[in-house]
């Protein structure tokens, strides 16, 4: 590009350093990552490349290769980093043999495989890939110095010519691709939870910022980068490693990144929440991951399957939203408005995917339904018969109710609406789908094609009240409108559809909350009884249809699993609204009452504890903490409200109240490196700073370091999240089940 007067123009270095960044971010913490094993150092290393160009580049001009360019510099300094770890660690090496020998005298001495005093032999002991500490590091090919002149535009470095592409280096490390998929692998590890999972992807391989990926899924930047920072301390102190999985694991591992990928397309796609139906920037992140994902398995059916899917639904993107933003069916969408080239790019993907021979995955039956969708040129042509069976075949694969949700829509338009409503009657108890908006949506719309009006208006105000996001609750709420419409004229009388029946269920709910006789805690209890009686049969229902079999399913679905407690309070709540309202019947009639019992939690066994004893990288903090609890049998409340001037070293106890809190060995083996020669304040301690809206009392706030006391949410959210493998059921252990037995 030339100016006016034709001087060839400079790239704006603020723009370039952006560009490259979201371009080669991922390759280069990926390499970083090999050489030093820790990712949130290897995100500082690049981050710190990244300031260099900031720096530089506005005064020696953007490099012909910027992408090597910051790979280089990254590279220098996580050599220097290197060097510095190899000769503090020689230099604490004799305190460090030292230190065994007095375990070894003591006849103690625990094997610790992540000790960080262990002495190493030179920089290659974390990756035999890396450089040569000793050896000089020079810039790869085509790459600019960290400094001197020479470095803007119109300077050719070796290597480099009008064929290499920007921001990649010509002569790439072979390793570059599977350095970057070991980062895909690492960033979607199933120890992290999803929501984690998806900020620390965007964050590492899509290269943007804790604020951008919070607007995208509508939370605080902060939200975000403590969801990053997490993951990373996850990952830490699971020690999870810097490579690809091995065969036995790799099909379950690449499913997650695959799920991964797939949540933050749907999301984009489809938001949960805000205005907007369509976030586009997330959608065309994902496909790109997924583009990235089949590039770098080409092997994998599933990942061309994912970016075939992918590929042909972001092709719809601008034929799914009318001119107000109001989403548009996928048999009303104007197929002209189709992107023809991705939808050749999800035929490709289609193809390569099944050149492999294997048995079609999920993704790949999904891709499927997405290529009979696009090869029909209305319409009408849509071999619903096929997608029908398709769906058939997936269910088999994936039974979640979504998925069988999508089979009924698809066996109504293959069948007819009856047969499509009896599928969808089937899911109405799976308390999975209670909050679900598209169950009534869907259910709306085959009542409707049965010409059933009035049931239909109320399935669209209930999925209009269950929707967060504002678009879709605005085109619900037409949709109702509509048929309340063709009801009045339906009915020979014409005009707006009649207000709301003061009969009907929300109107009667809304007057019982607002009765004078009710205190708040009463009005909050009954609220959340009507609020699900509301979503699930709808506002509009008259109170005359509110029958023992329609509160049954209700309280089955929403409350079957709860405790009896909770089942007779709800109980109670409709019992009290129907009196009040003066229905004849009373719809609680076949809500028989529960016994309560008391709650049981069992300990856990011996192979258990001995699980979770032998559990890598759990921090000092936990291992005293869930040591104390299991040796001492006291309540958690009462352990973590230890002080430390309560504690009796010698004795093994410390004064809580009037009680005695007591320990035995193992306690006493790890409490004095716990307690780091503190004297005083809690004994347990959060990891963080207390901010200005949380600041704890004096008594819970460590007077030295102003730490505060481990709240026991945060002490149970931590146990189980690491024993989440540990637990058949994948939620975890709670902290009470280390109580021994009695």
């Amino acid at each position: 590009m030339t100016t006016d007067d034709g001087v060839p123009s400079t790239p704006d270095p603020a723009r370039a350093v952006d560009a490259v960044w979201k371009l080669e971010s991922a390759r280069i913490i990926a390499g970083l990552a090999r050489m030093t094993r820790d990712i949130g150092l290897a995100e500082e290393l690049a981050q710190d490349a990244l300031v260099s160009a900031l720096e530089q580049w506005p005064r020696s001009g953007v490099p012909d290769n910027p992408g090597a360019w910051l790979m280089a510099v990254a590279k220098r300094r996580a050599v220097d980093h290197l060097r510095r770890e190899q000769r503090a660690a020689r230099g604490q090496e004799l305190l460090a043999h030292d230190q065994r020998e007095q375990l070894r005298t003591a006849q103690f001495e625990p094997h610790d495989p992540y000790d960080e005093t262990d002495p190493y032999d030179g920089v290659n002991a974390y990756d035999d890939t890396a450089p040569d500490p000793h050896d000089d590091l020079r810039p790869a090919p085509g790459a600019a110095p960290e400094t001197g002149p020479g470095t803007g535009p119109g300077r050719t470095h070796p290597g480099t010519g009008p064929g290499t592409h920007p921001g990649t280096a010509p002569d790439t490390d072979p390793r570059d691709d599977d350095n970057v998929l070991r980062l895909m692998f690492l960033s979607c590890h199933p120890v992290l939870p999803t929501e984690e999972r998806v900020a620390l992807t965007l964050r590492l391989l899509g290269g943007l910022t804790a604020e951008e990926i919070g607007r995208a899924f509508l939370v605080t930047g902060t939200v975000t980068a403590r969801r990053i920072a997490d993951a990373k301390r996850t990952l830490a102190e699971r020690r999870v490693p810097f490579e690809l999985p091995q065969d036995d694991e790799l099909a379950a591992r690449l499913s997650s990144v695959l799920e991964v990928i797939y949540l933050i397309f749907n999301e984009g796609y489809s938001a949960t929440t805000g205005d907007d139906l369509l976030r586009p920037g997330l959608t065309l992140e994902a496909l790109r991951l997924a583009r990235l994902l089949a590039a770098l398995a080409p092997d994998e059916p599933e990942a061309h399957g994912l970016a075939a899917l992918l590929e042909i639904q972001e092709s719809r993107s601008a034929a799914r939203t009318g001119p107000t933003g109001e989403p548009v069916p996928l048999h009303e969408q104007q197929r002209g408005r189709w992107d023809p080239l991705l939808i050749r790019r999800g035929f490709a993907s289609m193809l390569r995917a099944r050149d492999l021979g294997r048995t079609p995955g999920p993704y790949v039956l999904q891709a499927a339904i997405a290529v009979t969708h696009a090869q029909a040129r209305t319409a009408g042509d849509t071999d619903w018969a096929g997608i029908a069976a398709l769906y058939e075949a997936l269910v088999r694969l994936l039974p979640t109710p979504v998925v069988r949700l999508n089979r009924a829509v698809a066996v109504g338009f293959a069948r007819g609406p009856e047969a499509g409503l009896a599928l969808v009657d089937e899911l109405d108890a799976d308390p999975r789908l209670k909050d679900y908006h598209l169950l009534p949506g869907v259910r709306g719309d085959l009542l409707s094609r049965l010409g059933r009006h009035t049931e239909a208006r109320r399935e669209f105000e209930r999925a209009a009240s269950l929707t967060r996001n504002t678009a879709e609750r605005a085109f619900l709420l037409r949709r109702a409108d509509a048929l309340a419409a063709a009801v009045s004229w339906t009915a020979a009388h014409p005009g707006p559809p009649a207000p709301p029946d003061p009969r009907a269920l929300g109107r009667a709910a809304e007057e019982f909350l607002a009765r004078d006789d009710l205190d708040p805690a009463t009005v909050r209890s009954y609220h959340q009884t009507l609020r699900r009686l509301r979503l699930a049969l709808g506002d509009r229902l008259p109170l005359t249809e509110l029958t023992a079999e329609r509160a049954e399913r209700v309280f089955t679905t929403a409350w079957g699993d709860a405790s009896p407690a909770t089942w007779n309070r709800h109980r109670s709540a409709l019992r009290s609204f129907a009196a009040w309202a003066g229905l004849d019947d009373d719809p609680a009639a076949s809500l028989t009452r529960r016994t309560p019992t008391a709650p049981r939690t069992p300990p856990l066994d011996p192979a258990g504890l001995d699980a979770l004893w032998a559990l890598p990288g759990v921090p000092p903090r936990e291992q005293v903490l869930w040591r104390l609890l299991h040796e001492s049998g006291a309540p958690v409340k009462r352990v973590l409200a230890l002080d430390v001037e309560q504690l009796d070293l010698d004795d093994r106890r410390a004064r809580s109240g009037d009680t005695w809190v007591s320990w035995r060995a193992g306690t006493a083996l790890l409490l004095p490196t716990h307690l780091k020669g503190r004297t005083r304040g809690p004994l347990f301690l959060t990891g963080r700073r207390p901010g200005p809206a949380r600041r704890a009392a004096g008594a819970d706030l460590d007077p030295v370091t102003g730490l505060a006391r481990l709240s026991y949410e945060r002490a149970e959210h931590l146990f189980k999240r690491t024993t989440g493998p540990l637990d058949p059921t994948g939620t975890g252990w709670t902290l009470s089940r280390l109580r021994p037995r009695r």
